[in-house]
């Protein structure tokens, strides 16, 4: 798989997750906030925008911090299973 491939993955990825936490906002079922996390975390390997939003995010709301470590991990689950069934 190629760099760019890769990219574009982790964008759509990315933007798939923003948009269910924003759907998980107003829907009781979802975890909005966990998916908004995650979906920033990974947008923020690609994008620096959303790097700067989630260490200004980190930064400003300390206890915040808690959730910010499990949303990684949690990307980084999501980010390890998609590469699996994509292939790397």
């Amino acid at each position: 798989m190629t760099a760019r491939a890769k990219t574009i993955g982790l964008i759509i990825l990315g933007w798939t997750f923003v948009l269910l936490g924003i759907a998980g906002l107003f829907l009781p079922f979802l975890q909005g906030f966990l998916f908004l996390f995650i979906g920033l975390i990974i947008l923020a390997r690609v994008h620096t925008w959303a790097r700067a939003l989630v260490v200004r995010s980190r930064r400003r709301f300390p206890v915040v911090n808690r959730t910010y470590s499990f949303a990684e991990r949690q990307a980084d689950r999501w980010r390890r299973r998609a590469a699996a069934l994509f292939g790397r």
